[in-house]
Order: C-alpha cells, then structure tokens, then sequence
C-alpha cells in the first residue's frame, strides 16, 4: 500500500471482538491501519498466537497502529494484568502501541498520587521497553484535587508524571477533543508536547462559545460536543503539520461513536468522509513520488 510512504496513516477505532468480521469490510472503504478497543475483555485470558491468526491475514497489507485498554490500573492489579498481557503480546500483531489510562486515586489529589503512578507504572514501563512498545495515555478525564480516574487528563499532570518517571516507552495519545472539552486551545498544547505523542485519537470537538459566553461554566448545559474529524471546531492539517514537524512518525485512528448528529445509521457514513478529510490535511489521499527531476529548494526531507 502506498500509505506506508506517509508519516501518518489513517485508520480508525474499532472493537477488538469484532476486528476480524469489521476489518474486511473497512478495507474496501480506504482504512489504512486499525486500533483494537480491548475494553470489555481481559486480554490476560486471551490467546493472542490465535488472534494473530486471524488478524493478519485479513489486513490486507494494513497493520495493527495500537491496542487500547482504558481502565485504571493504580487502583486494580487486574487492570495492570490486562496491560501486561497487551504489552507482552503486541508483536505478535506487530503493533507499536498501547494505549491506556495512567489511573488514578479518586481519594486523592494528582500531585498526591504520583508515587502511586510511579509504584504501578515503573515496571509496566520496564515491560514496554523491553518488548519494544510505546504506552500512549490518553488525556481525558479531570479532577485535580480529587475524584480523578486518569491523571494523565491536563498538561500539568503529564509534567508531574514524566518527570517521576521518564521512561522513554511512555508518552501521549493525543487528541484536540479532550483539550477542548476543557475549553483550552489544543494549537499551543501540541507545539509544546508533539515530542511525546506516540498515536492519535481521531476525535474532534465543538465549542458552543455562545453558551459559554452567556452562562459561563457553572450551569447544566453542554458546552462542547464531540465530533467526528471534519466536522469539528479543529483544523487538522494544522495539528498534522506541528507534527510532522516535530518528527511524528505514525497513525492517527478515528475514534468515532461519539458524535451528536452523525451516529448510528450515519456512523460509518461521517468515519469514510473524516478518512477522506485526514487523509487531505496529512498531505496527500495517495502518495504519488515523482517526477523525481526536481522537488523544490527545500532539500532532502528524509535521509
């Protein structure tokens, strides 16, 4: 597949009991690359030499761009068995990534939970770095002084995380989404932190900032809404180029099922035209490579 020749690929989200009936059909649709939601499973008890075998052939020359589970492994050794048994196993799917939440003490304030952080995450991190895979955390989430889940949700939290533990196998799986559910701009957030993005979530957002403006943030009404890539308040080639600049080599997986007005029926309808859309701010639908006569002034772009 010509994909390949990109920095970033497309693909999107699916669950991973359903991979092996969903990815034939997403194939024919242009999907480059495939997020498995292990949620709802304990991939500790699964057979993955028997996934592998029923996974990769209907690939169809796509790949495997991350394995999620998002549970909360501070708390539960259960959760932090499942992520062992991703981590050990992503090869076999020749996956290069795990994402996760980092968990939390809902008891307890973020900075008063980082040795916790550290007790759980120093060898699931070892683990990462010895089978060769990055762990993402993703940003959702809140509750600074307690009630928190996932401290890996602001920029503070990863500044505090990261420095208690800066192994090289952990790192962000980003999305503008969650940015701007906070009503923050995802554009400065990016610049300061491509450098520790190891996948994307395709998820946008909208802002209502009519609301916001007339009822500030103290009262019962929706502020922001999930949307589909293309669809949202973001501009994607923007967010591809910082990271593209910043050396980001990988994938970018929609993460649909959330948006308010493309759902159910126009599902898959609103995930084709946000790959078409990606695809296009990524800088290109196919990659085409000549002629190789002259390319511009700007040099070698690659080594």
């Amino acid at each position: 597949m010509t994909s390949s020749m990109f920095d970033i690929t497309i693909g999107t989200l699916i669950p991973a009991r359903s991979a092996k009936t969903m990815i034939p059909q997403l194939n024919e649709k242009g999907f480059e690359c495939y997020a498995l939601d292990f949620n709802g499973t304990d991939p500790a008890d699964m057979d993955f030499d028997r996934i592998a075998e029923e996974l990769l052939p209907v690939l169809d020359g796509r790949h495997i761009s991350a394995m999620g589970y998002y549970a909360n492994p501070i708390l539960h050794e259960n959760d932090r068995r499942n992520l062992r048994a991703l981590i050990t196993n992503a090869k076999k799917l020749g996956c290069p990534v795990i994402g996760a939440f980092a968990g939390g003490n809902p008891e307890k304030s973020v900075p008063e939970t980082i040795g916790e952080y550290k007790e759980t995450w120093e060898p699931l991190a070892a683990l990462a770095e010895e089978c060769g895979v990055k762990v993402g955390f993703e940003g959702c989430g809140g509750g600074w002084h307690r009630g928190c889940t996932n401290i890996a949700f602001c920029e503070e939290a990863w500044e505090l995380m990261f420095d208690a533990l800066p192994s090289p196998a952990l790192g962000l799986e980003w999305e503008p989404c969650h940015v701007m559910e906070g009503l923050g701009d995802p554009i400065p957030q990016l610049r300061t932190w491509a450098g520790r993005v190891v996948h994307l979530h395709g998820k946008d957002c909208t802002v209502a900032w009519d609301l916001v403006h007339r009822y500030g943030t103290k009262g019962p009404k929706p502020l922001t809404f999930n949307r589909t890539p293309g669809f949202g308040d973001s501009n994607w080639a923007d967010i591809f180029t910082i990271l593209i600049h910043a050396g980001f080599v990988g994938a970018c997986d929609i993460e649909g099922y959330h948006d308010l007005v493309h759902y159910d029926d126009m599902e898959w309808t609103a995930q084709v035209t946000a790959l078409e859309y990606l695809k296009r701010c990524r800088g290109g639908m196919e990659y085409y490579a000549g002629p190789t006569e002259y390319r511009g002034y700007q040099g070698t772009r690659k080594g």
